[in-house]
């Protein structure tokens, strides 16, 4: 299995660094999980889009799904795709409301939104806890605490995992779903404050303490706000965890 980081940053793009993106390969399966601000680009250099296999979104902020208008383009403008996209649907994992609130970005008013219909290419999966299969690789879903409704994953195939929390404050959910995982992709924010009301990301510590409670083999850190202290964040979540830690940054990539 193969990670491939897009982009990283959290809430907003940094000079430079996209919204959260990642691509996954294992199995001969590619998966684009999170199409945030920025990350269709770069996708596009590693893969064609569409020989994607399916796309999870852990929920539905824009800095997690503002691309997947640009995917949208691709696939319903290109004049020459390789298939039907009617034909082929792409599977999107996604909340149950993702039909609606994607094609806002599609409709030119109140009443072309009646008419807009991006189920014609894409074939929505509304997400909820428990497992799904994309070809050969298993995915399990577990609800995280957001301030919408919010999912984390856990990839698996050949034995290995990968876990991505998605946004969310610390919980036994996240701990759960990232026990003896390989690698834990984790929202990581900021530093902890104290007096900070905390009910939307976790902090480098909560991350590295997450990951110490799961323990999980290697906790890459992402989500960072562009406004944070990076190597503070990174310093954080290496004190909590006593395995190795890394900043995620686009363009890297992690073979388990």
């Amino acid at each position: 299995m193969q990670l491939t980081v897009l982009g990283c940053s959290g809430s907003a793009p940094g000079p430079d660094l996209p919204t959260s993106g990642y691509l996954v390969e294992a199995g001969g399966v590619r998966i684009a999980m999170e199409l945030g601000s920025g990350v269709f680009g770069p996708l596009t250099r590693l893969c064609d889009p569409f020989a994607l296999d399916a796309v999870l979104l852990s929920h539905l902020h824009l800095d997690h799904c503002a691309d997947f208008g640009s995917l949208t383009v691709y696939r319903r403008e290109h004049p020459e795709p390789p298939y039907d996209v009617t034909e082929r649907r792409l599977p999107v994992f996604a909340p149950a409301h993702a039909p609606t609130r994607l094609a806002n970005a599609h409709a030119a008013d109140r009443a072309g939104l009646a008419t807009t219909d991006l189920t014609e290419t894409f074939d929505f999966v509304p997400l909820a806890p428990g497992r799904y299969a994309v070809g050969p690789v298993d995915v399990e879903v577990a609800a995280m605490r957001h301030i919408c409704e919010a999912y984390g994953f856990r990839i698996s195939y050949g034995g290995v995992s990968l876990v991505f929390s998605g946004d969310t404050v610390p919980c036994p959910e996240l701990v759960r779903l990232a026990e003896g995982a390989d690698l834990l992709l984790a929202d990581s924010a900021w530093r902890a404050q104290a007096g900070r009301a905390n009910y939307l990301h976790m902090s480098g510590q909560e991350a590295g303490e997450v990951a110490k409670a799961a323990g999980v083999g290697r906790l890459v850190l992402t989500h960072v706000l562009p406004w944070s202290d990076r190597d503070g964040v990174l310093s954080d979540a290496a004190e909590a965890f006593p395995g190795p830690v890394t900043l995620a940054a686009p363009g890297a990539t992690y073979t388990l």
